[in-house]
């Protein structure tokens, strides 16, 4: 049994696929169950994809009946469910009848802090040989929530309490835990890691109205149609992207609270920029459990210096939301270690001029930046659009300055984002842009 320990960005998941994969493959395990937050399960999938191609994995998900099926499954080494799926399901089995395991893995699990709670009885019961525990913030107020982590890892008696010794000595034998203080020699000053997300299913159900309507009125305007008109499009379907009108469901703000959790408990401090103003108040209403401050165009001018202050010497200010047009130059903010971007820039250079906030001269940490990119949406094509642009460039000008104005999309590019046809004849011809008069 382990708690691996690793501050957030370090590899943790990495480091659990690969180890899992490794014990599998030798024989030493042959049945493993993975147990995380809900909103991590679409990085859970995409990261087993990377680093464990060929190991099979079933996420439990569907109805009851289905589940149960799904967790008696042969011939599947690793089953994936969220604490909500296992605390429902482990109930609904007979006592003695839950699937026995090899290995037993609890991602964030600070969850279980609580040794009363369901999802911490639920966790302990599951019969199993092996314990691992995954977080970054093992003691987020009391170190008795490290004494709840060693009872699920089954090293100390039910109920135990240990004092502080104890827990040293503990800690010592069954922790492993690196900062980025520790690793700074072993690996670059910036870290930057792209969150492909599942819509929620309100946000698809929205998104995919929204540009199937989109897509037969741009078609029916034929040779009058604009970049003025796409563009409009492409803007509605990023902001659904970012939460659903209707209901505000948002899959993005489901793994940033996931993230900022973890990085508030363990004192870190992050910014957060958007590319709309609505979108940053909305944002920053659900931020404030995390201290969250408002940098954009509409903050007063003799405003916005307090509040950078107050961002960088209060410690419960935790998250800055920003705009990129006030932002993304001019400032120095490199005692921040993390950098989200909600919603893609139309240039990555003004995305890095944001980044470059933090990860800049006198940081004296690593910077974590997190791109959130939602899956089947427009941004995966933007995202493709503009790195397809950027290795160009770099292939062609070298590394170094890629602030050139072509990096951002043309108009070609923006029509491109869509296979748009007009009525020809009997048929269809595709649309395109209009050539300026003068070529």
């Amino acid at each position: 049994s382990a708690l691996l320990a690793d501050e957030m960005g370090l590899g943790k998941t990495m480091q659990t696929i690969t180890a899992i994969w490794l014990m599998v493959r030798s024989g030493q395990v042959q049945k493993v169950l993975l147990v995380c937050p809900k909103p991590l399960l679409p990085n859970w999938q995409r990261e087993f994809r990377t680093w464990a191609e060929e190991l099979p994995f079933v996420v439990i998900e569907g109805d009851t009946d289905r589940r149960k099926l799904t967790w008696s499954m042969p011939g599947v080494p690793v089953l994936i469910a969220n604490y909500e799926v296992l605390v429902r399901d482990y109930a609904a089995f007979e006592e003695g009848t839950f699937p026995k395991f090899d290995l037993v893995v609890l991602d964030e699990a600070q969850r279980i802090k609580n040794r009363d709670s369901r999802t911490a009885e639920t966790a302990r019961a599951v019969p199993r040989r092996r314990s691992w525990a995954l977080t970054g913030t093992p003691i987020e107020n009391r170190p008795e929530e490290l004494g709840a982590l060693f009872e699920y890892l089954e090293v100390v008696p039910p109920r135990g309490t240990p004092d502080l010794k104890q827990l040293q000595t503990l800690a010592r034998e069954f922790i492993l835990r690196r900062t980025k203080d520790l690793v700074m020699k072993d690996m670059p000053p910036r870290l930057d890691r792209d969150e492909v997300l599942e819509l929620s299913p309100a946000q698809r159900v929205a998104y995919d109205q929204a540009e199937n309507d989109g897509i037969v009125h741009l078609n029916e305007l034929g040779d009058q149609i604009s970049v003025q008109h796409v563009f409009e499009l492409v803007l509605r379907l990023k902001q659904i992207t970012n939460w659903d009108p209707l209901t505000g469901e948002s899959a993005k703000l489901d793994r940033l609270d996931a993230d900022m959790e973890e990085i508030a408990a363990s004192g870190g401090k992050a910014i957060l920029f958007s590319q709309w103003t609505k979108c940053i108040d909305w944002l920053a209403e659900r931020m404030k459990p995390y201290g969250a401050l408002v940098y954009h165009g509409g903050v007063p001018t003799k405003q916005r210096e307090p509040i950078l202050a107050q961002f960088k010497e209060d410690p419960d200010k935790h998250i800055l939301l920003m705009s990129y047009g006030t932002g993304a130059v001019g400032l120095n903010l490199q005692f921040a270690g993390y950098v989200f971007l909600y919603d893609r820039w139309w240039n990555p250079a003004i995305e890095d001029q944001a980044i470059n906030r933090a990860h800049r001269i006198g940081c004296k940490s690593q910077v974590i930046v997190t791109r959130f990119i939602c899956k089947d949406t427009i941004e995966e094509r933007i995202d493709r659009v503009l790195n397809e642009k950027r290795e160009l460039f770099a292939a062609i000008l070298g590394e170094g300055d890629d602030t050139n104005r072509s990096l951002s999309l043309t108009a070609s590019e923006i029509f491109g984002l869509f296979d748009l046809k007009a009525r020809h004849g009997k048929g269809t011809r595709s649309i395109g842009p209009k050539a300026p008069e003068n070529e």
